[in-house]
């Protein structure tokens, strides 16, 4: 075979795995694209060790399949979702909240969790906030070394994880796994966004 088939074959596989991890996204609420990924390879009865599509390729398919089979539903459980969260980030004024994460990009389905990320004083206070508040909350793990904890509260029927990360970061951008930097957004721009019924990338 050439290397021409070979490459070919190569671009069929990635793009069957990235339908079938946005796919697994949208319907069964997997939100970790690297699990969706290998989900889906083995699905398909690929080897281990196949070549992956990129997470931008995942995203793409994901909006394409919301936007195909579940885009009522999925508008408005995003416009939902970006109302919960800016209703925690008024409450969370004090802690410097950043909107990251499904919600702010679009692709936010039926299972997605709404994820903010604060930078208090210390990780501390914010549980002391919360208690004050009467604001029940979990301990979750953090997905991140940087991050001190993750505080996880369920409001409205919503998850939404309050990841705390010392105040000397809140400057520092992150990226993603394939080097794309992290979108992340102050309440000011989730009401701009709320206002117009879109999000930072629809």
């Amino acid at each position: 075979m050439s290397s021409r088939q070979d490459r070919q074959r190569s671009s069929q596989r990635r793009s069957r795995i990235a339908a079938l991890a946005a796919r697994l996204m949208a319907e069964d609420g997997i939100g970790d694209l690297g699990l969706a990924k290998r989900k889906a390879a083995r699905n398909l009865g690929l080897p281990e060790g196949a070549a992956m599509p990129e997470d931008s390729e995942v995203e793409v398919e994901l909006r394409t399949y919301q936007r195909l089979f579940q885009d009522r539903e999925q508008q408005a459980r995003h416009q939902h979702l970006l109302r919960t969260a800016a209703r925690l980030m008024a409450t969370m004024q004090h802690f410097n909240p950043y909107l990251t994460g499904s919600v702010l990009d679009g692709t936010a389905g039926r299972y997605a969790e709404i994820d903010i990320q604060l930078f208090p004083d210390s990780a501390k206070e914010v549980e002391i906030f919360l208690l004050n508040e009467r604001i029940d909350y979990r301990h979750s793990l953090p997905r991140t070394d940087r991050a001190e904890v993750v505080l996880t509260i369920l409001s409205d029927d919503t998850v939404a994880n309050l990841v705390v990360y010392p105040r000397d970061q809140e400057r520092v951008s992150t990226r993603k796994r394939d080097g794309r930097l992290r979108e992340r957004a102050r309440l000011a721009t989730v009401n701009e966004l709320l206002a117009a019924g879109c999000t930072l990338e629809r």
